[in-house]
């Protein structure tokens, strides 16, 4: 079939050609996810640099998400009534902004500024981002052009932790974070040639923030908080795991990270195609495989092979819910779908850590570094509960 005879979505773009649009949201996913999880390789670096214990450097980690949280409510509402390309450029200049701030940081206080900083931006980008995606494609592509966006952010657990630690080795724990800035002024530069100048959204009948009031808007995100709790409560801590349970030695943690980072780079495109055909099966099989994935896990954590095989399952089955659950979200609330779409994304961060805090605690009690694997399934079983007793007159 010849491109000129397929349908076109509303800005005239073929509906199978990939809009460049999303390319430029891509690199802007990609760095902010960099932001998030560079860190974790150079902890310990930057402890050392600032001056203070690694617990304290730690902050840097934990208090990120929760400016995740704050940011995707606050920045958000301020920014949801601007045409969509005006605010996603103002984001992306905070994001330099606070990158650079902490490369420039003589001390842990303006470390962790330039970290809330940036931060506050991540919720408003996705949140605004999913909801652009979606407009650069015919409806029944939604999910596919959501995925492509959160494309980014999978591509970054891939080579988050890697990069972090390789220049963290070779030149400083500060260049990453400068070459971090010069990827969000690359993603700035393509936003503003690539992405089109969309009309700001309508103003919501009263109140923006009502829509969250909504009971299926409720569910999706507490949705979104147990199937991502369920997630990465079991993989947060997953190098202890595999060092003193399955044997691995610390050398081969990094690979092991990025089995697991393969996996939600592949399940995200997986899950965005699945959910453009049929949302509703998406879900409920997904919610089904995940806690499936992770109570073998947890089982089958003294084996070496099942492990590595099963980091990448888990990966991929826990992501491929990214497009559908965002998808789930913004369609329950399609006359504010920017601030359902923000809160959704500060749902992934409010259920990761409080998965952390629940599985810190069973292992503080003496219950085993296999604890928090049974803390996430245990979210994830509770996540298949809510898609199937709430799943009825779901949009599709």
């Amino acid at each position: 079939m010849d491109s000129s005879t397929l349908p076109e979505n509303r800005l005239g773009a073929p509906a199978r050609r990939l809009n460049p649009g999303l390319l430029a949201l891509a690199l802007g996913g990609f760095g902010i996810g960099l932001t998030e999880f560079v860190i974790a390789g150079l902890l310990t670096d930057v402890a050392d640099a600032l001056h203070v214990t690694v617990p304290t450097a730690g902050a840097l980690i934990w208090g990120y998400a929760l400016a995740v949280v704050v940011g995707a409510f606050t920045v958000t509402a301020v920014l949801s009534r601007r045409p969509p390309k005006a605010a996603l450029l103002v984001l992306l200049a905070l994001f330099v902004a606070g990158n650079a701030l902490t490369a420039l940081a003589p001390g842990f206080g303006v470390a962790m500024l330039g970290r809330t900083v940036t931060a506050l931006c991540h919720g408003g980008f996705f949140g605004i981002g999913a909801v652009v995606a979606g407009d650069l494609v015919t409806p029944e592509r939604k999910a596919s052009a959501i995925a492509v966006m959160f494309g980014g952010l999978t591509l970054s657990n891939v080579l988050g932790v890697p990069f972090g630690t390789f220049v963290g080795q070779q030149l400083g724990w500060r260049s990453a974070f400068w070459i971090i800035s010069a990827l969000g002024m690359l993603a700035i530069a393509g936003v503003a040639a690539l992405v089109p100048r969309l009309p700001a959204p309508p103003p919501a009948p009263g109140n923006q923030f009502a829509v969250l009031y909504r009971r299926q808007v409720v569910v999706s995100i507490l949705l979104t908080m147990m199937v991502f709790g369920g997630v990465f409560g079991a993989f947060i801590y997953v190098q202890p795991l595999v060092t003193r349970v399955t044997g691995y030695s610390d050398g081969s943690v990094p690979w092991l990270l990025v089995l697991f980072g393969i996996g939600l780079f592949v399940g995200n495109f997986v899950g965005g195609w699945a959910a453009d055909r049929d949302l509703t099966w998406t879900l409920r099989a997904l919610s089904v495989l995940l806690p499936i994935v992770l109570i073998g896990y947890g089982l089958l954590a003294a084996w070496r092979i099942p492990v590595a095989l099963l980091l990448v399952v888990m990966g991929l089955v826990g992501f491929a819910a990214t497009p559908a659950l965002q998808l789930r979200v913004m369609r329950f609330a399609h006359d504010a779908p920017t601030m359902a779409s923000a809160a959704n994304i500060a749902a992934f961060n409010l259920g990761n850590a409080i998965a952390s805090a629940i599985g810190a605690a069973t292992i503080a009690l003496g219950l085993g570094w296999r604890s928090p694997v049974w803390v996430g399934a245990a979210m994830a079983l509770i996540g298949t509960v809510l898609v199937f007793t709430n799943s009825h007159g779901e949009p599709q």
